[in-house]
């Protein structure tokens, strides 16, 4: 007996978890239902089979609601527990674990309004089952699942659906192959008409799940009995058909207690001229052994498979704790070096994503190999340096004071103005670059696994990185722009000196030897007075008379202009070269450096309350580790139980 005991009070602990876990079987479920894997009896019968009165039968009191129409609409998972003789009896709801009752009748309201809670008071069913635990001297270890009656007709105040909703909640329990049927049909009505044999026979074709029981055989017409099933000769199953004689209604009217019905019950088995030779095995207190031994007996049969199912559950709740992480401490210190890891753990990713680990940093070398280069091209000197615009800049510098030799402030005024068009693509590889950083920033954030369960804290990083990338952006762009400046302040004098001299002689053998001056115009001497000029020399006897050339020829301007492009181009190269290296050297290299610097300055000056907003976790993870966290208790303390007894012979 103590085996028993111990297996089927182990079931019906874990059963209890199961259901204050939300685990009461079905599909949704996050992991393997511990629920289905556990052998229960469930009872199944139509309206009026019977099933209210065999339960009290076995219980031994009187505690079921009753009434017409559908009475169950929740599963009551009954769970009797034996006690001592002598110790009084009391029930104990799976709602109220500390509550106590010692009288039924507020059993039977208490079964009332908690279905009224789940359901309304309507006739709405639910498959939320109701945990009742009796513990009593005159009950014998059992559990038993009491499902709503099946019907053929919806009655008033239910939808249309009810007869299939409470078919589909019966069979999501006696589908289950851990489940024992407790087939009730009432022994007055044909064995052929009955809704349970009929379910039972579609889940169980061979019958050996199925327990067979008949209701009312005191009601049979005279001259008539029930041997024909009892025997099994009508239908056949694996287990014995026990018979059930249930108190009349004028024994309910009488208040006749249970105990007087189970002796009424005993004294007509034994003195039954048709059921007597069958007396041993019928009645409520027989068939409360028989399930109990044979429920001991499954269970201890299904305990390596409930064995083997803990197990793998356990590994897959602690993985998935591990992988939502460890509770936050309520201590500061802890708290404050929580956040530093978890910033440590971003910025690591981030530096993967720029040195390549990781996709993303190659789209900076984009903007310096591609972008940069085509908005250089892009630039309108064609339009700077038109004919048109060279003419009126040069003459603007001249001033009332036309030019001697060559046009040195219009030189200077075609080189700045071409030098401020680098403004915009500095500025803009600037911008990009930025882009990507910040790009780079949220797409790290949304990588990094541990913060996900901190969104306070991921949105607080992010802003501080937005805002160290802010800076590091000012300071690029003051570092581009300074290089073109730099550009325009001291001009390559080098560049000018090389330039060859605006005026060649008629007779010079490099010339045009027919000294047409449009097949070979004239070159200005475009260093001017930028201290590269040389004096002419005076001509020489018998040399060759020189050119007359026009200064304010469109031939002289436009060689103007080509030698500010060609000086432009110069320092279009320059820029090319050295305009990356200030952005990587302001902005890309601060930010694998100093990204979280001004925060990490800032978090250490927060006080307690300040950091514990910052891991201010997602209501729904923190929820989800609580019951991760109970379910893994309750996994661990079922396997040590189930190790605890599997042993005992």
């Amino acid at each position: 007996m103590a085996r028993m005991e111990s297996l089927i009070g182990l079931v019906n602990r874990i059963q209890r978890a199961c259901t204050a876990l939300g685990d009461y079987g079905g599909d949704d479920q996050s992991f393997s239902s511990l629920w289905d894997a556990l052998p229960s009896v469930a009872v199944v019968g139509g309206q009026s089979s019977g099933k209210s009165s065999v339960l009290e039968s076995i219980v031994g009191r009187d505690f079921l609601p009753r009434g017409s129409g559908i009475v169950t609409r929740r599963p009551l998972v009954l769970q009797l527990q034996q006690i001592e003789e002598g110790q009084e009896e009391y029930a104990e709801f799976g709602h109220l674990p500390r509550r106590k009752f010692t009288d039924f009748s507020l059993v039977r309201k208490e079964i009332q309004d908690e279905t009224d809670r789940v359901t309304g008071k309507t006739k709405q069913i639910s498959p939320i089952p109701i945990h009742l635990s009796i513990y009593s001297p005159n009950v014998v270890n059992l559990t038993l699942i009491d499902l709503p009656g099946l019907t053929k007709v919806a009655v008033e105040g239910q939808p249309d659906s009810v007869v299939q909703d409470i078919e589909d909640m019966v069979r999501l329990f006696v589908d289950k192959p851990n489940c024992i049927i407790l087939a009730i049909s009432p022994a007055n009505q044909d064995i052929a008409t009955s809704d349970a044999i009929k379910l039972s026979k579609e889940v169980d074709p061979p019958g050996e799940r199925t327990f067979g029981v008949l209701t009312k055989l005191d009601l049979m017409d005279k001259g008539t009995n029930a041997l024909e099933v009892l025997e099994g000769r009508s239908y056949r199953l694996q287990n014995p058909w026990v018979g059930i004689v249930n108190r009349s209604q004028a024994d309910i009217n009488k208040n006749i207690d249970m105990i007087a019905a189970r002796r009424n019950e005993r004294e007509y088995f034994a003195t039954s001229p048709d059921y007597g030779h069958l007396a041993s095995r019928m009645g409520s207190e027989y068939l409360a052994k028989l399930l109990s031994m044979h429920l001991e007996s499954v269970i201890r049969a299904k305990i390596p498979s409930i064995t083997s199912l803990i197990n793998k559950s356990i590994e897959e709740l602690e993985s998935e704790l591990d992988h939502l992480g460890r509770p936050i401490s309520f201590d500061a210190g802890a708290q404050l070096y929580m956040i530093l890891e978890l910033c440590r753990a971003f910025d690591k990713i981030f530096k993967e994503h720029l040195d390549g680990g990781r996709p993303g940093g190659d789209r900076i070398y984009g903007v310096f190999d591609n972008q940069l280069p085509a908005a250089l091209k892009k630039l309108p000197f064609d339009r700077h340096l038109s004919l048109q615009n060279v003419k009126r800049i040069v003459s603007e510098a001249d001033g009332y004071q036309p030019h001697l030799i060559a046009p040195e402030q219009g030189y200077r005024r075609l080189i700045e103005g071409s030098l401020s068009y680098f403004r915009g693509p500095a500025e803009a590889s600037v911008d990009a670059v930025h882009f990507v950083l910040k790009e780079l920033v949220r797409q790290s954030i949304g990588e990094c696994q541990e913060l996900k369960r901190f969104p306070s804290l991921q949105s607080t990083i992010a802003a501080a990185a937005y805002e160290a990338l802010e800076r590091f952006r000012d300071e690029g762009k003051k570092t581009v722009i300074r290089l073109v400046d730099m550009e325009a302040s001291y001009l390559t004098v080098e560049f000018f000196r090389r330039l060859p001299q605006e005026v060649e002689r008629a007779g010079n053998p490099g010339g045009n030897s027919r000294g047409n001056p449009r097949e070979n115009p004239p070159r200005e001497n475009s260093g001017g007075n930028l201290r590269g000029n040389r004096r002419e020399t005076p001509p020489r006897e018998n040399a060759v008379p020189e050119v007359t050339v026009d200064r304010f020829s469109e031939g002289h301007f436009r060689r103007i202009g080509s030698n500010v492009l060609s000086y432009v181009n110069m320092v279009s190269d320059t820029m090319r070269n050295t305009i990356p290296k200030a952005v990587v050297f302001c902005q890309v290299k601060e930010a694998k450096q100093n990204l979280l610097n001004f925060f990490y300055a800032q978090i250490g000056k927060k006080e307690g309350k300040q950091l514990g907003d910052l891991l201010d976790e997602d209501p729904t993870l923190m929820e989800r580790r609580l019951q991760l966290a109970k379910r893994l208790e309750l996994y661990k303390k079922a396997r040590d139980e189930i190790e605890s007894v599997s042993w005992v012979r």
